[in-house]
């Protein structure tokens, strides 16, 4: 893979429109907008690329020094770890509002780098607000640069002076797929606990507060010779809950994350046992094709017997379904108790997703099966199946050829993905049956 050294942190007290010159950097609406100050909580990453540089963004929570917030302290690290990340610092301020008590606290911090730091006034959308950008000479951090993230006014200029720092991509490189594996689940269910432990850092915030985690944050994690985006994802909550535009926007980046996914790690608390809402978390990755590895946090506190781990898998599988091929683990975060193995098993999914049986092998070792018990006629009838092949796709799909391939039924489409699954694996992975005209 092409290793991307260039990071570009957008940092700023906050409600300076931060999120805002984010998604004109990556050209999408991916950081939470809102008008609520502090709104983005941790780090948010995102791609982004101008004239033939390629290099990340990270948009991260508002500098607050002396608040009433919770999580004050909390933002500042995640401010100073963007800091310590990036190539470059984007110092973002208001026109609007003007120069600012915290305005000056940030730039006494910003001058502790050694990187290149741009003085962003942002908000200037007519000529009187450009001028208006000149007040900031006084934070000694030199010429501010007059934008308007919002209609893109000035945004070009800036870029051509951030990628100046970048070197020129001279080779071109195939970029090797890494697998993405997303952390899923109800708030509070131990998702930033488990991220934060697996790379030894805090990458994201973590209380005891149900919802901590709004945005998605992705980091990277390497560990069996191979490298790993990790996201921690915000907590999916019932409809019913989500009463801010806030909690709206998380859940649209939690889809987001799902499907961008290869494998999701979906926890459930063990104190709670699989309720509706881990269900709709589990069948919303599913839908999407993606491979799920079931985690079972806060093992450490259930009273055990003999069989209590078998019943509890057997619970979880009989509400599971159809999905009951998915692989689950009993963990304890709080504990570091078979961590390393969720890891593997998510590893072996994402391997799992991958696979390629040959054709020649599905049709010899289904065709038995097939024989041994065809599809039900249809009116009279028979049913034959004359070829079978797995379809050039990212995700398992396999396609039977048949002759009157409309009158195949649900229940023989599940005895064959079940024969499938029985002599080729796949587990933890979705697959797709279809039948065909020969």
């Amino acid at each position: 893979m092409k290793k991307n050294t260039n990071i570009v942190a957008i940092v700023g007290r906050p409600n300076v429109g931060k999120s805002t010159l984010f998604n004109r950097l990556v050209e999408r609406r991916d950081a939470i907008m809102d008008n609520e100050s502090g709104v983005t909580r941790d780090r948010h990453y995102g791609k982004a690329e101008w004239t033939g540089k390629n290099f990340t963004v990270i948009d991260t929570g508002g500098y607050v020094v002396g608040s009433e917030d919770t999580f004050e302290g909390a933002i500042r690290e995640q401010v100073q770890i963007a800091i310590d990340e990036a190539s470059v610092l984007l110092f973002v301020v208001d026109v609007e509002t003007g120069l600012t008590d915290l305005d000056r606290d940030f730039a006494d911090l910003l001058r502790k780098s050694d990187k290149p730091i741009y003085l962003v006034a942002n908000k200037a959308d007519t000529s009187e607000k450009v001028l208006h950008a000149f007040e900031f000479y006084e934070l000694g951090m030199g010429e501010p640069m007059a934008i308007a993230s919002a209609s893109g006014f000035g945004t070009g200029d800036l870029l051509d002076d951030v990628v100046s720092h970048f070197p020129e991509e001279t080779e071109e490189e195939e970029e090797e797929e890494i697998p993405r594996i997303s952390v899923i689940g109800r708030p509070n269910v131990g998702k930033s606990s488990l991220v934060n432990l697996l790379l030894q850092k805090e990458r994201s915030i973590v209380t005891d507060v149900a919802g901590t985690t709004r945005d998605a944050v992705d980091a990277v994690y390497k560990a069996y010779n191979k490298e790993f985006i990790l996201t921690d994802t915000a907590g999916l909550r019932r409809k019913t809950k989500v009463n801010e535009n806030i909690e709206f926007y998380s859940v649209m980046r939690t889809i987001k994350a799902i499907e961008r996914s290869d494998v999701c790690i979906a926890i459930l608390d063990a104190t709670r046992g699989i309720e509706s809402q881990d269900l709709s978390i589990i069948n919303l990755a599913l839908k999407n094709k993606k491979g799920v590895v079931i985690m079972v946090n806060k093992w450490d506190l259930i009273e055990k017997e003999t069989n209590t781990a078998k019943e509890f898998a057997e619970e979880i599988r009989q509400r599971l379904g159809g999905a009951a091929y998915l692989p689950i683990i009993f963990t304890s975060v709080h504990e570091k108790q078979r961590i390393a193995k969720v890891i593997d098993k998510a590893i072996e999914v994402y391997e799992n997703r991958k696979m390629k049986v040959m054709t020649s092998v599905l049709n010899e070792v289904l065709g038995k099966e097939i024989e041994r018990r065809p599809p039900p006629s249809h009116r009279g009838h028979h049913i034959q199946i004359k070829y079978i092949t797995q379809l050039p796709i990212h995700t398992p799909v396999f396609a039977f050829f048949s002759n009157y391939p409309k009158h195949v039924k649900g229940p023989y489409k599940s005895f064959i993905e079940n024969k499938i699954r029985e002599h080729f694996g796949f587990e933890g992975v979705p697959m797709g049956i279809v039948f065909k005209e020969k």
